[in-house]
């Protein structure tokens, strides 16, 4: 394929993780792709990660991954990113917005920060990226775009507040969005996965008694009945944004809980109640809002209930190490 013929696509927040998995799904399928995230070594690993395995799928017919650093919250800096893929790659015609923070503790140990980072990311930093493509995917008449929302923006999950807050509004921009687009040429998806193996425990942040919060999540986003395989679910989001449909459900859980919570929307909300009794209180004193990394949570276990929470995490952790969520020189737990 002539280099000149390939399409273009953006995928914000994909150093790691199931951004990583979606950048390279795209330059297998013979896109050129541009990646962003905050840290620029970290992305530009994702990057090397991504051509590599893009080519061991389809030789020389994967695209090209540009690496950029960039704080999705801050318009300029996503207006100037865009900018730049574009004189380095050409027009972009697909944007995957994937950008994420996941902040774990009950709502006592959440502070304001806690709601302006994940509203930052997941929701103003959609806006600023859809911003910022749209209108020359307008005047092209033509552009596919995609939001990663989550089941947690349809049913409010508990000790996960911040994070709720902020896909609920993604889930709402994305829905008007694609509304909005209908006729136009462009389309928007809607995406709302439940919990996949993106070894994203390792990095979620975590508030109020953290190793308790961290032995309840990790095994949560890792146990396969639980969660779905990453691979999988990025390449389902990619058939679905490059299709136009405006919503893609994936994972069992995350459709039966969207029907249940839109026949019975006051039942799901006293049932994650319950669930809220059972996950682990605010400890009555100490700092309880400053935000650990999972990683430093789970040193804090002690030796029995870690080695519980490792046996239950090994899917997890094997993710976490396949999709740039550590040091590379690091080790399975």
């Amino acid at each position: 394929m002539d280099t000149t013929d390939r399409p273009v696509a953006l995928v914000a927040g994909a150093s790691r993780g199931l951004g990583l998995l979606i950048a390279t799904d795209l330059a297998a399928r013979g896109h050129d792709v541009a990646i962003c995230a905050r840290d620029l070594e970290e992305t530009q690993q994702g990057a090397e990660l991504a051509r590599q395995r893009a080519r061991a799928t389809t030789g020389p017919r994967a695209g090209r991954v540009l690496a950029l650093r960039c704080d999705v919250s801050d318009r300029d800096a996503v207006a100037g990113m865009v900018e730049q893929a574009e004189q380095e790659l050409g027009p972009i015609e697909v944007l995957l917005h994937v950008a994420g923070v996941i902040q774990v503790g009950p709502a006592e140990a959440m502070a304001f920060e806690h709601f302006d980072e994940a509203i930052g990311t997941m929701l103003t930093g959609a806006v600023n990226t859809v911003w910022s493509v749209l209108p020359g995917m307008r005047e092209r008449d033509r552009g596919r775009i995609g939001v990663v929302t989550s089941i947690g923006g349809v049913v409010a999950p508990p000790h996960l507040l911040p994070y709720a807050t902020a896909k609920f509004g993604a889930v709402g921009f994305t829905q008007g969005l694609a509304a909005e687009l209908a006729g136009t040429g462009v389309s928007a998806t809607c995406i709302v996965p439940g919990l996949m193996r993106t070894g994203s425990h390792e990095n979620a942040m975590f508030t109020g008694d953290r190793a308790a919060e961290y032995a309840w999540f990790a095994p949560a986003a890792s146990l396969p009945l639980l969660s779905m395989d990453a691979r999988r679910a990025a390449r389902k989001m990619v058939d679905g944004v490059l299709a136009g449909r405006p919503m893609v459900t994936l994972t069992p859980l995350a459709a039966v809980g969207s029907r249940v919570h839109g026949l019975m929307p006051a039942t799901t909300i006293r049932v994650m109640g319950l669930t809220t009794r059972l996950l682990p209180g605010t400890p009555a004193s100490g700092d309880t809002t400053t935000s650990v990394r999972g990683s430093a949570a789970a040193d804090r276990l002690g030796s029995a209930a870690s080695a519980v929470v490792d046996r239950l995490t090994v899917l997890g952790s094997r993710a976490a190490a396949r999709l740039n969520q550590r040091d590379p020189g690091a080790t399975l737990r």
